[in-house]
């Protein structure tokens, strides 16, 4: 009886653990245009913002 509860209680945690997922979308950074400009000490965040990535047909 004691091994069907651990594995009733395996199964149970497997399948709530499994549940979760990360969904991320294409295209976004994790870090603003600007704190990138910080960090490389560029002198614009122009060319780290979305919509300039898309014009110059880099994928970050």
């Amino acid at each position: 009886m004691k091994s069907m509860t651990k594995i009733v209680g395996v199964v149970c945690a497997v399948l709530l653990f499994g549940s979760c997922s990360v969904h991320r979308r294409a295209g976004n950074s994790a870090t603003a245009p600007g704190q990138v400009k910080k960090i490389t000490g560029a002198q614009s965040a122009k060319e780290y913002a979305p919509g300039q990535q898309k014009k110059n047909g880099n994928n970050l």
